[in-house]
């Protein structure tokens, strides 16, 4: 196998309060024709970030990927006024990875109504 040297990374970031997300739940999975298979789960820290890469080195590989973001119950812990069921509660991005050796940062941008993404670095 090759030696990459790429990594993902996300940040979740809570606009309707002014603050990072944490202890918000992504899940990464690889999308294929019969559904999809999780690769790897981690939990936002107190900067909205996860401790550890969702990939990196060989584990980095070009492609398709989602990142699932559980902000429905953060938003809901926080005592936010939500509905029953919430507007948004997990946040699916879709994104490609075709660079194997670049960092790839895919952050969150959210609200309980709201929510975007970009490349970061």
């Amino acid at each position: 196998m090759g030696s990459h040297t790429g990594r993902l990374t996300t940040h979740v970031l809570d606009t309707a309060h002014g603050k990072p997300g944490r202890g918000i739940s992504v899940h990464l999975y690889r999308p294929h024709a019969h559904g999809r298979t999780l690769i790897s789960s981690r939990l936002t820290n107190a900067d909205g970030r996860c401790d550890q890469p969702l990939l990196e080195a060989d584990a980095m590989e070009s492609g398709t990927y989602e990142l699932d973001f559980d902000i429905g119950t953060y938003f809901a812990a926080l005592g936010t006024d939500l509905p029953e069921p919430a507007f948004l509660n997990i946040v699916t991005l879709r994104f490609a990875i075709a660079d194997a050796n670049a960092h790839y940062h895919v952050p969150l941008v959210c609200t309980p109504w709201s929510y975007s993404t970009y490349r970061g670095s």
